[in-house]
């Protein structure tokens, strides 16, 4: 049902679950465990698929919180389940115990954050977007200002599309070498002439460490190459299905 990082689970009072698509109710393209409220998939199975998640988080239903991610570097507080609409960010952090913060994802990257001694958590949504905005250097910051030091900080990278999988063409290498003409070593040569493979989980351990993060654990999970562990976007796509089902990854107290 989940995939657990030692490094996360060697921490005293952290719980956490990367979550794969195994041990739901949904059906079809979205089976089983899929925890995405934004897809086509029936909302019955999907909040029976979140109330499951969140029963192996230790935590009510209602307090496994999600945002409405946007692809930005944009970071909220959570007190509490959200009153009205759900914010519009990319990551999350807390001092409260009793809630899960979880992200959802399906080729982008899902990233777990702790510190232990002060008891601080944090989960973000990283494709490409986010890591080149600074998405994991806004959330260590805003876990600073609960009380967090980022060289105790442990971030965990979850199932993201590997670098045998994402291929990209020439606008998106010239987006990024005409930003930093050091991002060209994220990318190789791809089979397709004038195309390129990118190593997003790389690209975004390479702004963590420049972040100065303590740790930072990439567990090597591909989200397109295990399709039946992993939804992924582009196998959908690849697929010429109609929609996707979403992974879930979360982080609590306890």
């Amino acid at each position: 049902m989940f995939v657990a990082s030692p490094d996360l689970a060697a921490l005293p009072g952290i719980r956490h679950a990367f979550f794969t698509r195994e041990g739901g109710v949904s059906e079809g393209i979205y089976a089983s465990l899929n925890g995405g409220l934004g897809s086509n998939d029936a909302r019955e199975a999907v909040t029976e698929n979140r109330s499951r998640m969140a029963a192996t988080m230790g935590v009510a239903a209602d307090r496994l919180l999600s945002v409405h991610q946007v692809h930005s570097a944009d970071v909220v507080v959570a007190t509490g389940p959200w009153q009205g609409d759900k914010p519009r960010a990319d990551a999350m952090v807390t001092t409260v115990e009793g809630l899960a913060l979880g992200v959802s994802s399906a080729d982008c990257g899902p990233i777990l954050f702790a510190d232990a001694e002060a008891r601080v958590i944090g989960a973000a949504h990283s494709g490409w977007k986010g890591a080149f905005t600074g998405i994991g250097a806004a959330t260590l910051e805003a876990m600073e200002r609960l009380g967090a030091r980022r060289e105790r900080v442990t971030a965990v990278l979850g199932p993201t599309i590997g670098p045998n999988a994402y291929e990209v063409g020439p606008e998106f290498v010239d987006r990024f070498v005409a930003a930093d003409s050091v991002y060209e070593r994220f990318f190789r040569p791809s089979p397709r002439e004038g195309h390129a493979m990118f190593d997003l989980p790389a690209f975004i351990g390479a702004h963590f460490r420049a972040a100065g993060v303590g740790r930072f654990v990439d567990l090597g999970l591909c989200t397109y190459s295990d399709p039946a562990r992993f939804f992924s976007y582009r196998m959908t796509t690849h697929r010429g299905e109609p929609d996707y089902g979403r992974l879930i990854s979360a982080v609590a107290l306890g």
